[in-house]
């Protein structure tokens, strides 16, 4: 309602403001005293200039423009409405009144309709920048924003103009040496992030105290984030952040969306490069099957496949509570469409079966996966009947149902594995490779994707140092030395999707991680974003590593041919394979092993196809070799 009124207001307007133009044209041109004989004039010159004027202006949709939020390109548009009504609107009444009406009207009349309509235009902004600036300076919380840049300048501008934030501005901080004692937007640019300290304590003598710092550089890289972080810690006041650029649409940043400053942000990853147009060919219209839907990253597939409109998606998982607070999650953000759920076990192939034939899918994306390194050790059947044995009825069920794409959810941990949980991800690699192990015709694609840690996935290091540090400490850490490759949920998944929409099959995956980065700075960062001080309020302890775990992770194996794609954060990597009819018979015998619930007998046949490992080999381990082939 509130936008018909504003267009109604314009449409109303406009013939007031061409007939007011007209009118103080003549006035200026007869110095406020029009003579008799040009009255005439005056009179039909205002029943065409109202009536063409009206018109050309509705033509340019102005009546849509918002009386509040006018710019540069509203500028623009105006100029051109007002040049082409005067010059409509002479023509006009040249030809209808002829040499009788002033030549120096239509000069006048074109400039005084610009500046009565442009102050129309801006009389909302101007009342926002004006009145409301000053209430916002008596009434809010003084900030200092971090970051002269656009990002920081479009805040600032959100924050003038939204009372309700109950924010004002003092200025701005930034590292650039040009910027010093600039003036942006109307702010003075205050010094440098390191005088962050020094300008608080300036404002608090002044009893005038800085209430909170907003880091807006959504740009910035790791390094630049926490050197930002430690100004604004040495400061003494609470701060926060704008979203990063991955997170931003259309390079805009909301003042309303600042939030708390993440470990996400520590990373300072590059936005990720999604080619969308290729992901939605795969998708739209499609329906798509995830397992695992439940966790981490499978929850994140299913949020970001249902933005690319699936006909149908299928989420399978065996904990149904929390399938189902993720149906209503999706249900909320995304309403009208199609998502289904389904509570299955992946080791339960007619089951599996059932749903891909019920639902006809057409694609599957394989996350349903133990993935825990210590507890799979002391779980080695549970391990191959999930990870290897479940995987396996995945990918057997979508090739006799002759779906489009299996893709799967792959590990770090599965490059020269010292873990069970590692050499069940390297087995599911090879298996998925080699389908359909009959030696069938190849009517699936089967594709693997392998990436290192994601920050905050169910139980790992994050959320558990979060746990520790509420508990006041310790912090437990395996090695000081410790080093993990990281990536945030949603890069892994927007990449992971990518790297499906490229796959023709037999290929593995492997996403850039960047750098690795060490556990103990990530846990000293960690206790820093808390507002508190490592080894002194929050002791850091060291454990020692446990069964299967490795110093540091490896993203490809010695024997693997790095091939480039023409994406710059995914690469093939090429292995050598098992033959088919091998594997079959491999699989067939752990099977049996399996029924005899022997998990000795079990690590030791499945280390003959997994020479890589790198662990603790069990006594009685039978080395038999498997063929292989290039």
């Amino acid at each position: 309602m509130r936008r018909h009124h504003g267009s109604y207001l314009g449409l109303a307007s406009f013939p007031a403001i061409a007939a007011a133009a007209l009118l103080i044209a003549f006035l200026l041109r007869f110095e406020f005293a029009v003579p008799q004989n040009a009255r005439n004039a005056l009179l039909y010159g205002l029943c065409i200039y109202v009536v063409v004027k009206s018109a050309c202006f509705y033509f340019y949709r102005l009546h849509r423009s918002s009386w509040e939020g006018g710019d540069f390109s509203d500028v623009f548009k105006l100029l051109g409405a007002n040049l082409s009504a005067s010059l409509f609107a002479g023509l006009v009444a040249f030809g209808v009144i002829g040499p009788s009406f002033p030549r120096s009207i239509y000069i006048l009349d074109a400039i005084v309709c610009f500046l009565l309509t442009a102050g129309c235009q801006f009389s909302g902004r101007l009342y926002k920048e004006a009145v409301m600036e000053a209430k916002s300076a008596r009434e809010g919380k003084a900030i200092l924003i971090y970051g002269a840049g656009v990002a920081g300048l479009t805040v600032a501008k959100e924050i003038r103009g939204n009372l309700k934030l109950g924010m004002k501005v003092k200025g701005f901080l930034d590292d650039d040496p040009l910027k010093q004692n600039q003036t942006v937007g109307g702010w003075r640019v205050l010094g440098f992030g390191r005088d962050a300290a020094r300008i608080v304590t300036r404002y608090q003598r002044r009893r005038n105290p800085i209430a909170e710092l907003v880091i807006a550089m959504p740009s910035a890289n790791g390094k630049q984030m926490r050197v930002a972080i430690a100004n604004c810690r040495a400061a003494g006041v609470p701060f926060r952040t704008v979203p990063g650029i991955g997170e931003l649409l259309n390079g805009k940043v909301l003042a309303s969306h600042i939030r708390e400053v993440s470990v996400n942000d520590l990373l300072g990853r590059e936005p990720v490069r999604i080619e969308a147009q290729a992901i939605q060919s795969e998708i739209a219209g499609r329906n798509v099957l995830v397992t695992g839907a439940a966790g981490s990253i499978g929850s994140e597939l299913c949020r970001q496949l249902i933005q690319f409109n699936p006909g149908k998606l299928v989420m399978l998982d065996q904990a149904e509570s929390e399938l189902f607070m993720l149906n209503l999650e999706l249900q909320q953000k995304f309403p009208g469409s199609t998502a289904l759920q389904e509570v299955a076990d992946i080791r339960n192939l007619p089951r599996v079966e059932e749903i891909m034939a019920t639902h006809s899918i057409h694609c599957v994306f394989h996350a349903a996966a133990y993935k825990h390194v210590p507890l799979m050790e002391r779980n080695v059947l549970e391990a191959v009947e999930n990870n290897i044995l479940g995987t396996y009825n995945v990918a057997e069920a979508a090739y006799r149902h002759n779906l489009a794409k299996f893709v799967m959810v792959s590990s770090d941990k599965a490059v020269n594995p010292t873990s069970i949980m590692g050499v069940t991800k390297r087995i599911a690699e090879l298996l998925v490779s080699a389908m359909p192990l009959d030696g069938g015709p190849r009517r699936t694609v089967f594709v693997s994707v392998r990436f290192g840690n994601v920050l905050g996935s169910n139980g790992s290091v994050v959320p558990i140092f979060k746990r520790q540090i509420a508990a006041g400490g310790p912090i437990t850490i395996t090695d000081p030395a410790m080093c993990r490759y990281f990536m945030s949920i949603p890069e892994a998944v927007l990449l992971l999707l990518q790297a499906s929409a490229m796959g023709n099959g037999r290929e593995i995956f492997v996403l850039d991680m960047g750098e690795p980065v060490r556990i103990l700075d990530l846990a000293r960062n960690m206790i820093r974003l808390a507002g508190l001080v490592p080894d002194e309020d929050i002791e850091i302890r060291f454990s020692g590593l446990r069964p299967g775990e490795k110093l540091f992770e490896e993203l490809k194996t010695d024997g693997e041919n790095v091939l480039p794609t023409h994406h710059e954060k995914i690469t093939i990597f090429r292995s050598r394979e098992p033959l088919q009819h091998d594997l079959a018979r491999w699989l067939k015998e752990l099977k049996r092993l399996v029924c005899y619930r022997n998990a000795t007998a079990l690590k030791s046949h499945m280390l003959t196809i997994v020479p890589e490992y790198c662990g603790t080999r069990p006594v009685d381990s039978e080395h038999v070799e498997i063929p292989m082939h290039a």
